[in-house]
């Protein structure tokens, strides 16, 4: 680091990086992820919920074994690049920004629809500017605000399934996994659930700013992504009891409908409020996320090498997180929801298939691979099991990615030569 490029702040702790993780995790999972999932799967959801957490636990555990080695910002962008070359950690690093972009502009449009639904796009582009300038005035003050945004959201889920639980509505028959539409569905319903479970990567991102990171990053991956889980299992039964995989599958607002349907129409307003509140605690962690990679990959010159400024007072990269910001606020004003969902699910297995791949390097014992290699098929068959358009247009975007590289390394290339 340089005097003009001071380095970022390491302010985080255990605490703050599990929170942080959370913040990304509830708000995509329930109030985006669960109806689409539904209806891949029917009653093989909870199936698929339990593919898309071994999954998941896979990529976090290789995660953390990296993190604590290269504790950078980056992520995956690192990791890639340190173990298995520039052109690995480049591909990583493209997935995750790409498909983390639209995930930011999936949760913008998600509050949108809850705070004002006549005007959701309008709405979607102003909390992005709010929480760009949020994440701006420094990492700590958006630590603090994603703990509020937490204990919010899980007092309101809390609601939700103790209500559609003790209601006359719920009936364990809903559950019954044996309905489900085939495997085809079940793998589907995971790859469309993996979205919900990708917000641990927040905290690896983050490997800058939380202190002692060899020993706080291992630690919070797992524990936020189990505390996400049981949310999200809990969740999940109390709706199914009530809606069935039908109701659910058809639904647009599957836990407003829920209580609604349990006979406490008067929880649904707690309910829109605790999604578009969810949805803005997502937001703000994505932005942080995407914001750290991008600088990452602009202090190699995979990107604009201006974005690779760390401001002097806040010690923020504020000119990627203002560069993040504009495009996921443009993205905000035209993009439909549903779409963005499976296609960020389609960068952000690529992004966690390098992860596996170079966890694997690591360590030789047999033993100690079994982990990155479960996570990077997994990665593989959930990618190619979401919806086709999905995939086709999440492999263009790739395709478009390396190419960007290809021509960049020909014109290094030719520059050297001459």
């Amino acid at each position: 680091m340089t005097a003009s490029d001071p380095g970022l702040r390491r302010t985080l702790g255990v605490g703050d990086a599990v929170v942080i993780g959370l913040g990304s995790m509830v708000g995509a999972g329930i109030f985006a992820a669960l109806a689409p999932a539904a209806h891949a799967a029917g009653s093989g959801l909870l199936l698929g919920l339990a593919v898309a957490a071994v999954v998941a636990y896979c990529n976090a555990m290789s995660s953390a074994r990296l993190a604590a080695l290269y504790p950078a910002s980056g992520g995956t962008y690192v990791y890639g690049r340190e173990r298995l070359g520039e052109f690995w950690g480049y591909l990583a690093g493209w997935s995750f920004v790409v498909g983390k972009t639209a995930s930011c502009a999936a949760m913008a449009l998600t509050v949108g629809t809850y705070v004002w639904p006549g005007q959701a796009h309008a709405v979607a582009v102003a909390a992005v500017v709010a929480l760009t300038a949020v994440n701006y005035g420094g990492v700590q003050k958006s630590a603090w605000l994603t703990r509020v945004i937490v204990a919010v959201v899980l007092a309101v889920l809390a609601a939700v399934v103790v209500g559609c639980l003790v209601s006359g509505e719920a009936d364990a028959g809903r559950l019954d996994i044996g309905a489900s539409d085939g495997v085809g569905g079940v793998l589907q319903a995971a790859g469309l659930l993996f979205f919900a479970f990708a917000g641990y990567a927040r905290i690896a991102t983050l490997g800058e700013e939380v202190r002692d990171p060899a020993r706080t990053i291992p630690r919070a991956i797992p524990l936020a992504l189990g505390i996400a889980l049981v949310v999200y299992a809990g969740v999940a039964v109390a709706v199914l009891s009530v809606l069935g995989s039908d109701g659910l599958g058809d639904a647009t607002a599957p836990l407003a409908d829920a209580v609604r349907a349990a006979g406490m129409p008067w929880l649904v307003p707690v309910v829109r409020i605790g999604a578009a509140v969810a949805a803005l605690g997502s937001l703000l962690a994505l932005i942080l996320g995407v914001s750290r990679t991008t600088l990452a990959m602009a202090r190699d010159r995979h990107l604009p090498g201006a974005l690779a400024v760390v401001h002097p007072r806040f010690q923020v990269p504020h000119r990627a997180e203002l560069a993040v910001g504009a495009v996921v606020a443009v993205l905000a004003a035209t993009v439909d929801v549903r779409g963005a969902i499976g296609f960020s699910s389609f960068g952000v297995l690529a992004y966690y298939a390098v992860a596996n791949a170079s966890a694997w390097t690591l360590d030789s014992a047999p033993t100690a691979r079994v982990v990155p290699v479960v996570g990077l098929l997994g990665c593989a068959v959930l990618a190619f099991s979401l919806p086709g358009v999905s995939v086709v247009v999440g492999a263009g975007v790739l395709v478009v990615g390396v190419l960007a590289y290809g021509v960049r390394r020909w014109v290094r290339a030719g520059a050297g030569k001459g």
